[in-house]
């Protein structure tokens, strides 16, 4: 049986002229990780439209499309290619979850939920010829799950080609966040067991490694086994993270002895207002100075999430946010205009509060103002977003910012990296274009090697520990 897996890229993402560096970062894990339930007897390609042009002049017996919001409209158009040509096209996805009812006219198959339990049954009802025409996701489990098909990813058109994933979900439950219903009718937090997981990465080349995780600590005990069992692999690595899993215990720093270097951390909203309504409990009460602190005493960047345009939101929000980041030292910020996806409780509340104003799905890119907004207008917010990113990377704001740590070695990683990310647009371009982005990856490498903290961060760390929540 031939087969095709697609990952269909974002509008922005499609250009022939300029391909911005974060759309090459990391290869399409999930559809890697389905195709390794395919048999020996099968040819595969995997076509990641973000990193090469879509090959549409070929005939396979089965096509496997991943939806997301912002790439929907062009998963379509694949999938009615595909089907007008007499191949059996499947849709699964957080899109599809979310919206079946769209999707399904544009499939002979959709998945609901994660695939690892229905995308093998669907291969054994496709080969008795008795597909059905929705599977339905409710036993949860990526414990003893076959070998990702790393084989099918083109490692050199990427930066992070060893991206991976241990778990799947979170135990939180922010309102905007599309992952309850992508988990729904089953376990919303489940994890790998720690061996798999150690022996997924010894079979990673290299040195780096970047954790997809939605929340690597969140499950402290998986965690902490995991980081025990690393100690003395030299890996390093990046991941995610909460602003409570980084003061509880001493889960962050058996981490950071295990190779971490960056960690991404959804800050979102310094209201205690938007917190609640964002149901983000996880954030209340916990000082974000002394997270940002203890990270920066182990020697871990920050890469800071923030969302704009919450109700309690006003025009002063871009700037308290940007000075704030660049006071903190922040490595790298990433900003975003609150979205209510389909599927999503903020979704919902907005229909029924009658404040959605668009859905094309275009514009659910987090850059574009799809809703009826309070205290800042839609012009106004989608101006600060703008103005935030241009401010926080400024070469004055850089400088600045990399001044905030107290060791030399940390200065010089936190300027390079900063300015690397933002301000050689060209430069990556020209590499991705090349083919020559993951030559980078020793460059990223050394960027993250370790940093001996110095004595005040010492002294600091020490007043931390150990933290209880409340």
């Amino acid at each position: 049986m031939k087969v095709k897996m697609i990952l269909p890229a974002l509008t922005e993402a499609e250009s022939p002229f300029w391909r911005p560096i974060k759309y090459s970062l990391f290869p399409p894990l999930g559809l890697a990780t389905l195709a390794a339930y395919l048999s020996d007897d099968d040819s595969v390609t995997l076509q990641d439209q973000h990193v090469e042009e879509v090959d549409l002049t070929d005939h396979p017996d089965l096509v496997v499309i991943q939806v997301y919001i912002t790439n929907a409209y062009r998963a379509y158009r694949f999938a009615d290619h595909y089907r007008q040509l007499g191949s059996y096209v499947i849709l699964g996805g957080l899109h599809v979850t979310s919206l079946p009812e769209e999707a399904e006219p544009h499939a002979d198959s959709i998945f609901i939920g994660p695939g690892e339990d229905t995308f093998p049954q669907f291969l054994l009802d496709f080969k008795n010829r008795v597909p059905k025409k929705r599977y339905y996701s409710t036993h949860r489990t990526i414990e003893n799950i076959p070998p990702v098909r790393r084989d099918l990813i083109k490692r050199n058109l990427y930066l992070v080609p060893n991206s991976i994933v241990v778990s799947r979900g979170c135990p939180h439950h922010c309102n905007f966040c599309y992952k309850d219903a992508f988990f729904q009718n089953g376990k919303s937090f489940y994890t790998q067991r720690v061996d798999d997981a150690l022996a997924e990465i010894d079979r990673l080349p290299g040195r780096h490694l970047y954790f997809l995780d939605d929340h690597l600590l969140g499950n402290a005990k998986f965690a902490s086994e995991l980081f025990e069992g690393m100690k003395g692999m030299n890996r390093v690595f990046q991941s995610a993270g909460t602003v409570d899993s980084i003061l509880r215990g001493n889960l962050i720093e058996k981490a950071a002895d295990a190779g971490l270097r960056s960690l991404f951390v959804g800050f979102e909203t310094f209201s205690p207002e938007n917190l609640s309504q964002s149901n983000k409990k996880q954030n209340l009460k916990r000082d974000y100075q002394e997270a940002v602190q203890r990270l920066h005493s182990l020697g871990i960047m920050i890469n800071g999430s923030f969302v704009f345009g919450l109700d309690d939101d006003d025009e002063d929000v871009f700037k308290r946010t940007v000075d704030w980041g660049v006071e903190n030292g922040i490595t790298t910020s990433t900003y975003h205009i609150l979205t209510p996806y389909p599927g999503t409780q903020l979704y919902s509340d907005f229909v029924s509060q009658n404040r959605i104003l668009s859905h094309n799905w275009d514009d659910y890119d987090t850059r574009h103002v799809v809703f009826k907004t309070k205290k800042i207008s839609a012009e106004a917010l989608e101006h600060g977003y703008h103005w935030a990113y241009k401010e926080f990377y400024s070469w004055s704001n850089i400088y600045k910012s990399s001044l905030q740590h107290d060791s030399l070695k940390h200065m010089l990683k936190h300027f390079f990296y900063t300015s690397g990310w933002k301000k050689f647009e060209a430069v990556w371009n020209l590499l991705i274009k090349t083919r020559n982005l993951n030559n980078m990856l020793p460059v990223l490498e050394s960027i993250l090697s370790k940093v001996r903290p110095s004595k005040k961060e010492i002294a600091h760390s020490s007043t931390l520990l150990p933290y209880q929540s409340h």
